[in-house]
């Protein structure tokens, strides 16, 4: 496991460029030894699950997230690689002997045969796994988007050979993953896996800094300031666990200094800086550095 092991998914706001930063404030007890367990209650793109089981031994791990296409991959990866990088391959032999025109109607045949189909909980689809992923590599930025009923509607991109079928990456992700546990569920999912020693890691769509960027469309759910305080409380109920805690969002001080939406409702918590690249809003020069804030119930 040398070789540093990827995401196999683009995802919006992805924690892949920020895993340095975040290496500083992960609790001492996961850096001794000490955490038996590792927890993502919205797990997404899996940058930072990916990077603790590279460089930690935990001797468990559970993920959750709501996007029930995505648990559905991770479990494909987990238990049925070989039958998935097939797939894969045919795809992207089929898709890049294709001129521009020709990828269009193959990939919009794809994304309304994906959309035919819904996924039930606890059903594993080899192939829908592979129409995930294909549909991740080849739309527009990498996208995942649904409408409000649910449906995949980002357009497709323009990429000469995107990779289709990561192949090596895919093998040493599905040996990486054994241990864990990946289930379809929003995060309050997650309590009754949390004990004294464990680590959860927060992840959740991100407070908008501006109507601009209020994405959140990961699933037809929005989740907008009333699901914030229902977390913070979530997050104050694991707290009287022992349980060491780190949670993610925007810092609304980017745009509005006397914003304190945060610091209300993890009053009591310290609130720490990191900085990402980040768009603040459509406009280009809107782009560049800017604070995102971690909250934590330790000491680092």
């Amino acid at each position: 496991m040398s070789e540093k092991i990827r995401p196999f998914v683009k995802w919006a706001g992805g924690k892949g460029s920020l895993i340095p930063q975040l290496n500083n404030f992960y609790p001492y007890e996961l850096k001794n030894g000490i955490i038996e367990r590792y927890i993502e209650p919205f797990v997404g793109g899996g940058a930072v699950l990916i990077d603790i089981l590279q460089k930690y031994e935990v001797q468990e791990a559970y993920a959750f997230d709501i996007n029930i296409d995505l648990i559905n991959s991770y479990n494909v990866i987990k238990n049925n690689v070989n039958e998935l990088i097939t797939i894969l391959k045919e795809m992207e032999t089929q898709y890049l002997q294709l001129g521009h025109e020709e990828r269009k109607i193959y990939y919009y045949n794809k994304r309304e045969e994906y959309n035919k189909k819904e996924l039930k909980e606890n059903e594993q689809s080899i192939e829908r796994a592979a129409q995930f992923i294909y549909l991740n590599r080849t739309c527009f930025n990498g996208l995942y988007r649904v409408n409000k009923n649910g449906k995949f509607n980002v357009p497709m991109g323009n990429y000469k050979n995107p990779t289709i079928c990561d192949e090596e990456n895919l093998r040493k992700l599905s040996e990486l993953i054994q241990n864990v546990q990946f289930q379809y569920g929003d995060y309050r999912r997650s309590m009754g896996y949390v004990t004294e020693n464990t680590f959860v890691y927060f992840d959740p769509p991100y407070r908008p800094l501006n109507v601009t960027s209020a994405f959140t469309s990961y699933t037809k759910e929005d989740f907008n300031d009333d699901n914030q305080r229902e977390l913070a409380t979530f997050y104050r109920e694991l707290n009287e666990r022992d349980a060491k805690l780190m949670l993610s969002n925007s810092n609304p001080k980017n745009t509005n200094e006397e914003d304190n939406f945060f610091d209300d409702i993890y009053n009591g918590f310290n609130i720490d800086e990191i900085y990402a690249s980040r768009m603040i809003n459509a406009n280009s020069k809107g782009r560049g550095k800017i604070s995102e804030i971690l909250v934590t119930n330790y000491n680092v």
